[in-house]
């Protein structure tokens, strides 16, 4: 028996644990570069820390001398008490991030050549991580408050939350790519003058201090330089690790990477353990490609492909593993299990995108262990309306990526300060921070001579009365100052769509992203979520409570985590993680694949399109039991799209339903085909109808319209099938007036709505 074999042996003896053949292949290989391609639930883990005790017991290494690299803490701290576990006598292993390691190399190089700094991001995590001695306060210079101040001189406006987190990573992205200086303007970013800012930042941090200022990017730059051009530190290092293993080496950056290579350049006994199909931080950075490249830069190097997984029922597995294969880059593997049957996955449509919380509450709430569920979805802002939902139906949750910059968002507060003037339209200092964000079109020095008088009386009337109006103006601000009396004690549902629509809040919030660039839907969604939060409460006042408390409640949240709590969590932050149940939501074109995730590259490649397929991927296969995928009609008072993920999904279960499709719409083909046929054969004036032998087609009946003449009362927003969407400024038994637009008012019968299926709710 040789020695892989007894140590295999001894340890399934002692700790139960027995590996596949590809598993004690991985184990075996010490010596060389090595490439283990994991698939999802398949065991990496323990078998990189079965690989490192064997290493140590049966091949005679220093437990000092293996460096095992990891891209987060909690995998650090995961690797070392799983190796202390398996390994209680063993001496320990060093374990650490890539930015510890990297802080370790640029702290070194600035004792010797004796330059001061100061650490601007996370501070104190990083120097207490490494074990020195930490700062006793919080630095007075911090690398988002530098870019604040640094995007208020260059642009000229004060950054949004939103913009600094895309302006953070633009930054990462460049030096996580390392990307020379002329080549910064090329990097697609939303933030106006996002290169500019940069170069600021960077001058700033060089020369606008006594002290030379880096953050976590800088660590990892600054590093990779030093070891570029200190040979003798380089050479310590060296000589410091006999062999090197990295995990989860798909995210890693090209910085990164580099570091790597020149750590091991000696010995070259590298172990590299990733998946493609799980690359997904692309847009910070990480350069999946290495892997697809590795037997370029190591032609030696063995690939092994870990593919059994011991998660997930074999329906999972089995359609994740067909579904992974739409993407072309990447290494041809086959996932398998032998875990036991289940059940298949299954599909929910949903007519509004409002259901799909109140859909996931009644669901969870019949299953018992709460914390083997998860709801996952793309963007962070899907939390919101579930937590609301969760919170009132009793449901207790945790989540794993909570992000409070929504109850501190500026459109939010615009809210709030709408309703605050429809109690009392006699404060100027609530109209100056909305008054360029409804139908007023009240100026600047107009507002500053209204902040001047004091008097007492309406803002209103004082503009009308004593500022020097335009003539375009005094009907505007008519009509406003009567919405605002009119909102006085409105239900905070109905106020939010009349401050939408008639005080022409969401217009000007589409003007402001022309103008600054911020994402459209990201801000429309935020009001959405509002009216789900509103949906219920009698007063403004329960509004801004109810919002005050969901703070409080997202806050404690994030404590839940090893409770009986269902995980609420992004498909991103999801990596890692596995639950009996799990519920993807918002499944919808423009979010599942994004809007732009189809764009093609100049080689007609779509990189962005390959990581949203990798995204879904990683999402599903978080899945032990059930899956479910759910889908709606709506959204936004627009027709949504079933994402067509969510369609390959069910063709690739039944495919019987793409030749269903390809006939139906073959069909439908022929038959308008026929029918233009027939309309060039038969003149009709004033006729939008074909001439065939049927019927005259009449109008399909709309299944969502409003049937109860009830559900039309005012501040309600209606889509009508000829007008589109607007919102009902009054209503009685007979009539309703509806406003579709600023110069579009429409009055109509009830009766005749309600019987033709004219409208239905938005």
């Amino acid at each position: 028996m040789g020695k892989l074999e007894r140590f295999l042996e001894r340890k399934q003896g002692e700790l139960g644990v027995g590996l596949n053949e590809v598993q004690k292949q991985a184990v075996g290989q010490a010596e060389g570069p090595l490439l283990l391609l994991a698939s999802p639930g398949s065991g990496k883990t323990t078998t990189l820390i079965m690989r490192i005790g064997y290493l140590i017991e049966e091949l005679g290494a220093e437990p000092a001398r293996i460096k095992a690299v990891t891209f987060s803490r909690a995998s650090a701290r995961d690797m070392k008490e799983r190796f202390s576990r398996f390994f209680p006598l063993l001496e320990p292993v060093d374990f650490s991030t890539i930015h510890s390691l990297a802080f370790e190399i640029v702290r070194t190089h600035f004792y010797k050549s004796r330059t001061a700094y100061d650490i601007i991001e996370g501070a104190l995590e990083i120097e207490e991580e490494d074990g020195a001695q930490g700062t006793e306060k919080p630095l007075p210079l911090h690398k988002r408050i530098i870019l604040r101040n640094l995007f208020k001189e260059v642009v000229g406006e004060n950054a949004t939350d939103d913009a600094m987190e895309e302006l953070t990573t633009y930054i990462s992205y460049v030096k996580n790519k390392m990307l020379p200086l002329e080549q910064w303007a090329s990097v697609k970013v939303d933030v106006p003058k996002a290169e500019q800012i940069l170069r600021e930042y960077e001058l700033f941090k060089r020369n606008g201090t006594p002290k030379l200022l880096i953050d976590f990017d800088d660590m990892l730059t600054i590093a990779n330089d030093v070891l570029e051009k200190d040979g003798a530190m380089l050479r310590k290092l060296q000589s410091r690790y006999d062999y090197v293993m990295t995990d989860e080496s798909q995210d890693t950056s090209m910085v990164q990477h580099a570091i790597i290579e020149k750590l091991v350049k000696s010995h070259r006994n590298l172990c590299v353990v990733a998946d493609d199909d799980q690359s997904i931080y692309s847009w910070r950075g990480a350069e999946p490609t290495y892997l697809l490249n590795f037997k370029n830069i190591y032609p030696d190097a063995v690939t092994l492909y870990m593919v059994q997984n011991y998660r997930s029922s074999p329906e999972i597995v089995s359609t994740a593993n067909t579904f992974i294969k739409r993407n072309k880059n990447r290494y041809v593997k086959e996932m398998f299990t032998h875990n036991a049957s289940h059940q298949p996955i299954t599909f929910k449509t949903l007519r509004d995108y409002r259901e799909q919380a109140k859909h996931a509450v009644r669901e969870i709430a019949k299953i018992e262990k709460l914390s083997e569920t998860a709801v996952l979805y793309r963007n962070n802002s899907s939390s919101i309306a579930l937590m609301n939902e969760f919170d009132r139906a009793g449901i207790p949750f945790y989540m794993k990526d909570a992000d409070n910059r929504f109850f501190s968002h500026w459109v939010i507060e615009d809210v709030l300060n709408f309703m605050r003037m429809s109690y009392t339209d006699k404060r100027a200092d609530i109209l100056e921070n909305i008054h360029l964000k409804f139908n007023g079109y009240i100026s600047k020095h107009q507002m500053s001579v209204l902040k001047s008088i004091d008097n007492g009386e309406s803002v209103f009337d004082n503009l009308l009365t004593i500022a020097q109006l335009h003539d375009y103006q005094i009907k505007p601000l008519q009509e406003a100052k009567e919405t605002f009396r009119e909102m006085n004690g409105m239900p905070p549902l109905h106020a939010i769509r009349v401050i939408r629509t008639r005080l022409g809040y969401e217009k000007a919030l589409e003007k402001l992203c022309e103008r600054l660039g911020f994402r459209k839907e990201y801000l429309i969604g935020i009001l959405n979520t509002l009216e789900d939060i509103a949906e219920g409460l009698e007063t403004m006042t329960d509004f801004a409570a109810r919002l005050k408390y969901l703070e409080k409640v997202l806050k404690g949240a994030k404590s839940r985590k090893g409770q009986n709590a269902v995980t609420f969590s992004t498909f991103h932050s999801a990596k890692g993680l596995e639950f009996d149940h799990v519920y993807m939501v918002d499944l919808i074109e423009g979010i599942i694949p994004a809007s732009d995730d189809g764009k093609k590259g100049g080689d007609g490649n779509s990189p962005a399109m390959e990581e949203a397929v990798r995204l879904f991927y990683v999402g599903m296969t978080r899945a032990r039991k059930t899956l479910e995928m759910i889908t709606y009609g709506q959204r936004d008072g627009e027709q949504a799209t079933e994402s067509s993920f969510m369609s390959a999904i069910q063709d690739i279960m039944d495919p019987g339903r793409i030749s269903t499709r390809a006939t139906a719409g073959s069909e439908r083909q022929s038959s308008l085909s026929a029918a233009g046929e027939s309309r060039r054969n038969t003149v009709r004036l004033k006729s939008t109808s074909f001439t065939s032998s049927r019927e005259p087609a009449k109008a399909e009946a709309n299944p969502n319209a409003v049937k109860d003449p009830a559900e039309l009362e005012a501040g309600a927003n209606v889509r009508h099938r000829v007008f589109g969407v607007g919102c009902i400024e009054r209503a009685d038994n007979e009539s309703i007036v509806i406003r579709f637009g600023e110069n579009n008012v429409k009055t109509l019968a009830v009766a005749m709505c309600v019987e033709r299926e004219l409208l239905e709710l938005v």
